[in-house]
């Protein structure tokens, strides 16, 4: 298994990838034992949180990790991808505010993640190298 900070933050640029919004990173090492960090996303529509779980789901295979137990794909609220260290929480933006993870897990360290690339529009038109 990857290394479990480098995990966390591969699954958050994958789901920056699908313009995941409020992208946090939970540090739980010193809260529980459950987990080492939660990754918490919101997307504005069930479209979307079905994109951001699958990108992040196929991404994180591509580089040999699987998920040890998912959920929430039936209704697309709230979607639960179990890494084991990490644990993944992909939230309709109404279920995020319903069920306030980051309030109840407020002893956390927690840590805002935003896109490294720019999306601009002058960056969308610029052709790809080869």
């Amino acid at each position: 298994m990857a290394q479990t900070k480098t995990l966390q933050r591969q699954i958050a640029e994958l789901a920056l990838s699908k313009k995941a919004k409020d992208v946090v990173v939970m540090d739980l090492r010193n809260v529980t034992t459950m987990t080492d960090y939660f990754v918490v996303c919101s997307g504005d529509s069930e479209t979307q949180v079905k994109a951001i779980a699958d990108a992040i789901a196929s991404g994180m295979e591509d580089v040999g990790e699987r998920a040890w137990h998912t959920e929430g794909f039936q209704n697309l609220q709230w979607v639960l991808l179990d890494y084991v260290d990490v644990v993944v929480h992909v939230f309709h933006k109404d279920a995020r505010t319903f069920y306030g993870l980051e309030k109840l897990w407020g002893d956390a360290k927690m840590q805002k993640v935003a896109d490294r690339k720019p999306r601009t529009a002058k960056a969308a038109k610029k052709p790809a190298e080869k």
